[in-house]
């Protein structure tokens, strides 16, 4: 190609300097739109609630959510301890905000490193195509035929209890996921005409990914992140409960509701605080995720 054709087709590619501040304006726009979107909104405000009480309101608390008072064993809630206290004495409040944000980080930590991973390969098989994508995509399926959460208990037998390696058994779970949604889309991505006038100028195959076809997938990975990251944290804590996530001492949901069910009706608090708890932050992701679907969707109706 001449020189000439080349720095056409590069000034096609390249956005004009003069309409990024459009694009500034046009993002905020959205912004401000999305906010006004209902399920957004009320999701937004369960997660931002659910997680200052589980960053924020430990560090004011003093008290140590493993220390044991024989003489407060099944404590009902009261103003000493606002949850009440289990079967050791120890205090549920401080109890289920620390499991809370152990279980939070924990399924956030499945989720991006899903993404991340399924992500990558997706884009590879996509862009790739050919035997090599054929391949990868196989692959893909065969992994898909698996049930998640058998394949997260496999796993998780497999390396050992404990919070880190459930993280990778769950995470493994999303590549799959993610990387069969990216590929997809990156299929019909990549021979559209911007796409075409990037590689005739000699852009680099990482660089037409990372900067033309990345950005036009980015939206249903972002949907797809927040619809499983509710789904991440109740596999985070089904591990939990049954012994192979979070190992005692250290608080978690799971562990906290494996060990309310034994006292269900002598002291109900142990089960119900920990599990409204779980269930307002599925409650929440899902609701943020119904509302990025609904904004970042061309296809759906807004009127």
């Amino acid at each position: 190609m001449s020189a000439d054709a080349q720095q056409t087709a590069v000034f096609a590619i390249e956005p004009d300097p003069s309409a990024l501040t459009g694009r500034r304006w046009s993002r905020r726009a959205a912004i401000l739109r999305a906010l006004r979107h209902r399920s957004l909104s009320v999701g937004l405000v369960i997660c931002t609630v659910l997680m200052l009480l589980a960053f924020a309101l430990p560090l004011f608390i003093t008290i140590d959510p493993v220390a044991q008072d024989p003489m407060a064993t099944f404590s009902p809630p009261t103003a000493t301890h606002l949850m009440g206290t289990d079967a050791f004495g120890r205090d549920l409040l401080a109890r289920v905000l620390i499991g809370a944000r152990t279980t939070m980080l924990a399924s956030l930590s499945v989720v991006l490193l899903g993404a991340l991973a399924g992500t990558t390969v997706g884009l590879v098989a996509g862009y790739v195509g050919g035997a090599v994508g054929f391949g990868i995509m196989r692959l893909i399926d065969l992994l898909l035929a698996f049930p998640g959460i058998l394949l997260a208990l496999t796993v998780t037998a497999i390396l050992g209890p404990g919070l880190v390696n459930g993280v990778f058994a769950i995470a493994a779970i999303l590549v799959p996921v993610f990387a069969r949604l990216v590929e997809g889309a990156t299929v019909e991505v990549r021979n559209l005409p911007y796409v075409e006038a990037a590689r005739c100028a000699g852009a680099s195959t990482p660089r037409i990914i990372l900067r033309y076809i990345l950005p036009n997938v980015m939206s249903g990975i972002i949907v797809l992140t927040t619809t499983w990251l509710g789904i991440a944290a109740l596999w985070i804590t089904a591990l939990g409960f049954i012994g192979l996530g979070v190992q005692p001492p250290t608080p978690e949901l799971g562990a906290i509701l494996n060990d309310g069910q034994n006292y269900i009706m002598l002291a109900w608090w142990i089960t119900v605080f920990p599990g409204l708890f779980l269930s307002l932050f599925v409650v929440g992701v899902n609701l943020v995720g119904d509302g990025l679907r609904d904004e970042l969707d061309p296809t759906l109706n807004r009127g």
